[in-house]
């Protein structure tokens, strides 16, 4: 009789994501063999520019989602890597319980590098001894130790990783954690969090990124020339370069990959959000449907849900525009879908003037991606092939993080390992090309006319 063969080793990623917490467990091949979700707290939003989450609400949300991605697996977890939304941040006090709500990504009242000493204006924040990103209290969680944060997470508050070192700060410079690059480890499984999650004790707990990076690595757009468009609740733009391309004027900003090249890109607030806003998510087939039959739409969008864009131009007040009203509901939702597309490839040429370069087709992520009729009108306005890569989720990508290290000698080695490089391609369609040409040249007019694109003068 044979002996039997060992449960392969595995590995957790966990996504804090903005409507709930997601968990992907994984072998050292990428296969995904499980997952979990719980919602978190619904964000408070009482008005434009007001965006706080009772950060109370992640911790058991985490530990739901990760004791359903991990029953009746064969395998050990051997490590577990976190990544969240970037620029959300939290005050804790020494035992690590948050002080007050978080500051979630999309907050408009003051940017995020001066986040934390906002927070320590407001009333009982002199119980705060820590200043974290909303990974560091999962990871503070997890371990039982006061965290190490990872440079991707700490960009958007201050850290430059070209320095290595924070920028000045106020209030928070004796509060905010020591920084290490993403897959470093930063601890243990503790015994506390392994009894609530089901994580095994001792596991290797390691830095991750943000969540945007995170999908980035999962979709393979982690060599310079590579880029892949995630498109979630936001629209983020992301690629690899050899060098570091920066411009705060269109939200263009600079990770810097754990092996050494550099990965540009920016988020917009445009995304699936403008759909959800305007849109029940159980008529959105139909409508793809009728939109498909319908082609392009009679009007022009801008399809902002809030009030500020980020990228590809930074504008606090932005707010949504119109150029006419819509026939009707399908022509509405077929706008919004082309306004959304017109935002990425507006990205892009941003993108190529700052010497970022795609090569080949777009990558592709997120729930957005799912639809075939979106892919077509993007691949069409992007006048390029679209690749679906289909397991690039930011849970995904947080364990190609964890992986990196334990399973695989390199966050490179564990994308090649993971990551397939190829995926169903969606090309432009031909018959639609000359109508969306002319709806994107409104597009940017329309914008122009606002004094929202000064880096096109």
């Amino acid at each position: 009789m044979a002996p039997s063969s060992s449960p392969p080793p595995l590995v957790a990623g966990i996504d804090l994501a903005t409507a709930d917490a997601r968990v992907a467990v994984a072998d050292g091949h990428g296969r995904v063999l499980a997952r979990g979700s719980a919602p978190l707290a619904e964000p408070h939003r009482p008005q434009p520019g007001i965006s706080e989450q009772d950060a109370g609400s992640w911790w058991p949300a985490v530990v739901h989602a990760t004791r359903e991605a991990v029953a009746g697996l064969e395998g050990r977890i051997v490590a577990v890597a976190v990544a969240a939304t970037s620029g959300t941040v939290v005050l804790a006090d020494r035992d690590g319980e948050p002080v007050g709500p978080a500051l979630l990504y999309d907050d408009g009242r003051t940017p995020a590098v001066e986040r934390w000493d906002w927070l320590l204006r407001r009333p009982g924040a002199e119980k705060a001894a820590h200043a974290w990103h909303a990974s560091d209290l999962l990871v503070r969680r997890l371990t039982g130790a006061a965290p190490v944060t990872d440079w991707s997470h700490a960009l958007k508050t201050g850290y430059d990783p070209g320095r290595r070192r924070w920028g000045p700060a106020g209030d928070t410079s004796g509060l905010r954690p020591e920084v290490a690059a993403p897959t470093s480890p930063a601890g243990e499984v503790c015994e506390r969090a392994a009894a609530e999650t089901g994580l095994p004790a001792g596991s290797s707990v390691r830095l991750g990124m943000t969540d945007g990076c995170a999908a980035q690595l999962a979709a393979g757009a982690d060599r310079p020339g590579r880029f892949v468009s995630v498109l979630g609740t936001t629209l983020v733009v992301k690629g690899a370069t050899d060098d570091r391309v920066d411009d705060a004027g269109s939200g263009v900003y600079s990770h810097l990959h754990p092996d050494g090249w550099w990965l540009p890109g920016g988020a917009s607030n445009t995304g699936g959000g403008s759909l959800a806003t305007r849109f029940p998510r159980n008529e959105m087939g139909d409508l793809d449907r009728a939109a498909a039959d319908r082609g392009p739409a009679s009007t022009v969008c801008y399809p902002l849900g809030g009030t500020g864009e980020r990228f590809p131009f930074a504008v606090p007040d932005a707010r949504e525009l119109w150029t006419a009203e819509p026939a009707d509901r399908v022509d509405a939702y077929r706008a919004v879908l082309e306004g959304v597309a017109f935002v990425e490839r507006l990205g892009y040429e941003r993108l190529r003037d700052l010497g970022a370069r795609p090569h080949g087709p777009i990558r592709s992520a997120g729930a957005g991606s799912r639809s075939d009729m979106w892919s077509a009108i993007r691949a069409t306005v992007l006048d390029r092939p679209i690749v679906r890569t289909e397991s690039a989720d930011t849970a995904f990508g947080a364990c190609v993080l964890a992986a990196a290290g334990t399973l695989h000698g390199s966050l490179r080695a564990a994308t090649d390992a993971m990551v397939p490089t190829t995926g169903p391609e969606v090309a432009p369609v031909a018959a639609e090309r000359n109508r969306l040409e002319a709806s994107y040249e409104r597009f940017v007019a329309l914008l122009d006319e606002r004094g929202w694109l000064r880096w096109r003068r």
